[in-house]
């Protein structure tokens, strides 16, 4: 009987056929779908045992939240979204004066009350809720993991393996408010499709540009936890506004009718 030896790269390989194939966006990603909802979930519920966040209860603040989740909801409406019936896209208030907003993968939403009290126009805002769910959407913490911890270790914990280094990832996550600082290239796709996701609603479709804008104004381009993790190039506000001219939608700021952007501030801890 002949024995044939097999390099172990084909093993693998061969393996990693049954669970690796192009999502929805065309990408290779090791993580399921699943796997995402289920990092986000474990995250989610490591951030609500954590004190040092407080999050907002959406009984004690009816009026934020549904604000929060018309603004959500109206971005989601995009045709753009692509995971917008398979993750969760649960909003939640933390109560802090950091200028952040993050995403988890499975679609996890956490906005600082600093953030939200430092911008201006709802518009702003939408910007900045556009960009985060595209990091999710665009799975781009599942790639920056499937290169920060290899092909073997996302291989073992998608086997359902490997809960030390899930655990890790989790605490990673939930301590920094992201996985890890995304790259410039997941910077820019991330502010690209916040313009097309407005392109279809009532906001300014560059309203992630007025954000930043304000940042560069006030002198703290390199100091909020948000650009720790989201770095900034220094073209960033004119690459999102040459995003808006070639896509020729509305940069007009929404005209709010009823509860504003400013009824939203107050209506939070003061």
């Amino acid at each position: 009987m002949m024995y044939i030896r097999i390099p172990l790269f084909v093993i693998v390989l061969l393996g990693l056929s049954t669970f690796w194939s192009c999502d929805k966006n065309g990408d290779v990603v090791l993580f399921s779908i699943e796997n995402d909802k289920q990092l986000g979930a474990q995250v989610a519920a490591e951030i609500e045992a954590d004190e040092s966040f407080v999050i907002l209860s959406p009984e004690e603040y009816p009026d934020a939240y549904n604000y929060l989740q018309d603004m959500t909801d109206n971005i989601l409406a995009s045709d753009e979204v692509t995971y917008k019936d398979e993750f969760v896209w649960k909003i939640h208030i933390i109560d802090d004066d950091v200028l952040n907003a993050f995403c988890t993968p499975g679609g996890y939403i956490y906005v600082y009350t600093g953030l939200i009290k430092y911008l201006e126009r709802a518009d702003d805002l939408a910007g900045v809720m556009g960009h985060e769910i595209a990091h999710a959407d665009q799975r781009h913490s599942s790639k920056q993991l499937q290169r920060a911890y290899g092909i073997q270790i996302l291989l073992s914990i998608a086997l359902g393996e490997e809960s030390s280094q899930l655990a890790q990832m989790v605490g990673q996550i939930a301590g920094t408010g992201a996985t890890l600082a995304f790259s410039r290239d997941a910077e820019s796709e991330a502010d690209d499709y916040s313009v097309e996701y407005l392109s279809d609603t009532d906001y300014a479709c560059n309203g992630a540009a007025s954000f930043f804008q304000k940042l560069l104004d006030s002198g703290q381009s390199g100091g909020p936890e948000f650009l720790s993790t989201h770095p900034s190039p220094d073209n960033r506000v004119e690459d999102i506004n040459a995003k808006a001219d070639e896509l020729a939608c509305d940069k007009t700021a929404v005209s709010e009718t009823g509860f504003t952007y400013q009824d939203f501030i107050n209506s939070l801890p003061q």
